[in-house]
């Protein structure tokens, strides 16, 4: 595909239309009249949208696509821990690298552009996964950044060689660390070990925390605590958090509150969240997730991500965030286009805040990364999944699939 292009009737999201974006030298040269442009190839978009590309905040790149290693039965979070944690001790280099690929392809297919990648580093992984996901960092920096979170899963009191290898990981590449307090049986110094760790290599942290539909024994104060103590704001983020689903509303504002006073995010996880949340038994199945709008509300970063792909933590999936902001939105009653346009933002602008990674705003002069959609607007794009038009990143056309003709007639 050119260096050099044009793309011929655009929508920006503030309603304007039919316009045009010249792109050239890694940059947006210009957005605007059509018989403005320079002398460039030219592709016409149809009317599609032009938005920043999306930003996937939590994903595990490492144990994704393991669904027939993995019978479930139970549909349980302690049953896909478990099935998980004895299906890597069977993970090789070349065996992660594949499936990680696999789906690093999806979410560039699907418009995503950062990502932020978990990778389990214990005695039963050692640091083959990681060894992959660096592999993969490299191999893919011309279309996705890549962010590797080096990952406890499976605890750290009762196995405290996991603390040697995170350090391992942290010298030899990974951008930050995460834990996993509610594995732990001593959560709070399950904590107290991952800040350590961060503040050592000084790199943020990133829990999955609170994730079960149990109001008591919430571990966010303690992690809101340890951030304001050890001046780590803005470098926290927590996924999951579904105990906020259980929270009476009283308690849900005062912890949300707690967490926007800390700069602490969270990261919603629909797919994963209703799907090991919900009670088969329970004729009022709970959605199990926690609510996202109304912790936004309360001056919270929030964003929507995949967590995993086809394995016994969420057993579908294709890591294509606008389908997973629609299914939220369906989970979380929403209807309205405001609604909806924050719903959008919590897959591209808010995800790349939590991470920390730059979401150029598609300008003139800005560097050229970007996607059109088919889609008249934001809240239009996830009411209805809109179909990938463009990708542009590193100012390439990297992919180009335009609507395609419908035949009609006998």
């Amino acid at each position: 595909m050119p260096e050099g292009f044009i793309l011929d009737g655009i929508t920006l999201p503030d309603g304007r239309d039919n316009l045009s974006v010249a792109v050239a030298g890694g940059r947006i040269a210009a957005i605007g009249n059509p018989d403005a442009m320079p002398t460039l190839p030219r592709f016409p978009a149809g009317g599609a949208l032009l938005v920043p590309g999306f930003t996937e905040a939590h994903i595990h790149l490492d144990k994704a696509m393991i669904l027939g290693r993995c019978p479930i039965c139970e549909r349980t979070l302690s049953e896909a821990v478990r099935l998980t944690a004895a299906a890597k001790r069977a993970f090789t280099e070349e065996d992660v690298h594949a499936r990680g690929a696999t789906v690093l392809e999806m979410a560039v297919r699907a418009g995503t552009q950062r990502m932020r990648s978990f990778v389990e580093v214990d005695p039963r992984a050692g640091l083959r996964s990681f060894a992959a996901l660096k592999r993969l960092r490299a191999e893919w920096a011309d279309l996705i950044e890549l962010q590797i979170c080096a990952f406890a899963q499976e605890g750290l009191t009762q196995e405290p060689e996991t603390l040697d290898l995170l350090a391992e990981a942290l010298a030899g590449g990974a951008d930050l660390v995460g834990g996993c307090p509610y594995t732990d049986r001593d959560p709070v110094a399950h904590v107290g070990l991952i800040f350590d760790l961060g503040q050592r290599f000084g790199v943020d942290v990133d829990f999955h925390a609170d994730f079960d539909l149990d109001p008591e024994g919430s571990i966010l104060p303690e992690i809101c605590a340890q951030t304001e103590a050890r001046g780590w704001q803005g470098r926290v983020t927590v996924g999951h958090a579904t105990k906020f689903a259980a929270f009476p509303p009283d308690r849900r504002e005062r912890i949300a509150a707690q967490m926007a006073a800390a700069g602490v995010g969270l990261v919603v996880l629909p797919a994963t969240d209703s799907f090991l949340n919900g009670n088969r038994d329970d004729p009022l199945r709970p959605r199990g997730i926690a609510p996202a709008t109304a912790i936004a509300r309360q001056g919270v970063t929030v964003a929507l991500a995949t967590n995993n792909v086809q394995n016994p933590f969420t057993p579908f999936g294709d890591a294509n965030l606008l389908r997973m902001a629609g299914l939220y939105a369906n989970l979380d009653q929403l209807a309205s286009d405001a609604d909806l346009r924050r719903v959008f933002g919590m897959i591209t602008e808010a995800p790349a805040r939590l991470i920390r990674l730059d979401q150029p705003v598609p300008e003139p002069g800005a560097q050229a990364d970007f996607i059109l959609l088919d889609a008249p607007s934001p809240e239009a794009a996830v009411r209805g999944n809109a179909a990938i038009v463009a990708v542009v990143k590193g100012g390439r056309l990297r992919l180009w699939s335009p609507r395609p003709a419908l035949i009609r007639g006998t």
